[in-house]
């Protein structure tokens, strides 16, 4: 399991957040069926997309495997409406046709068996119910974090840290619409969009610390703070700084039970 802890969670929040996931929360949230009264999510994270779901008419189970993410997702989600809970998305500990819709946003390219989720995210559907789920498109589509994969790579030729090819392995649009063959009615939508941060640092800091490659470069004795800095200027040269805007690509799979 990738462990997303310590102080990563909070820093992901405050500099990846709105970034890189409040752009496709909101058009995640958007596409939800409003008849929909009772929605899991899977892989809640912070809590990005929780935010988006809240409603008074809607009861929201929110889960991820990674209870450090759902410790920092209740403190921008007080809602009494909203339930939290720790679980796998390929074991959901839920009774079969109990949601209503299940939205899982860039989390399923962390679980090993993804058919297996797949399964689960049905089993847990009312027949007619909805799921939703995104995940990034391929690097090249997504330069931002590209530069950084680039980067973290040429500092380390040997022993590259291999986190980063874990977001955006699931781009293959085919790969998705196969995942999902065992929905009656599936399509899949890419959607482009630009990433807005302050500043170039302020990704940066995202980037290299609110990020378990962080994990990576420490064991492996990087500098870290001088990597951060050499990634700041980068996006700068790159995307601009004072805003940095860079442009992104994900997957949208909307599919019907």
């Amino acid at each position: 399991m990738t462990v997303f802890a310590g102080s990563i969670p909070e820093l992901y929040d405050r500099h990846m957040g709105p970034v890189l996931f409040e752009p496709y929360a909101q058009e995640l949230a958007a596409r939800l069926p409003p008849q929909a009264a009772r929605v899991l999510e899977v892989a809640a994270g912070t809590g990005r997309v929780t935010r988006k779901l809240v409603s008074p008419s809607r009861e929201v189970v929110a889960t991820d495997l990674n209870e450090p993410m759902l410790t920092e997702a209740k403190k921008h989600v007080r809602d009494p409406h909203v339930t939290w809970r720790t679980a796998d998305a390929q074991e959901l500990p839920f009774p079969d046709a109990s949601f209503d819709a299940v939205v899982c946003a860039f989390g399923l390219m962390f679980v090993p068996e993804k058919p297996r989720a797949l399964r689960e995210f049905r089993r847990v559907l009312r027949p007619g119910g909805t799921l939703l789920l995104t995940t990034w498109g391929a690097l090249a589509h997504n330069p931002a974090s590209e530069a950084l994969h680039q980067l973290a790579m040429a500092l380390l030729p040997d022993d590259p840290p291999a986190f980063m090819a874990t977001p955006f392995s699931m781009h293959d649009v085919a790969e998705l619409r196969a995942l999902a063959r065992d929905f009656p009615e599936a399509e899949v939508e890419t959607l482009e969009r630009i990433g807005v941060a302050e500043s170039a640092a302020h990704l940066a800091t995202g980037f290299v610390r609110g990020n378990p490659l962080y994990n990576q470069l420490v064991e492996r004795g990087v500098d870290a703070p001088a990597f951060e800095a050499t990634v700041a200027a980068v996006l700068a040269e790159r995307f601009g700084d004072h805003p940095c805007r860079s442009p992104m690509s994900a997957h949208f799979l909307t599919a019907t039970a």
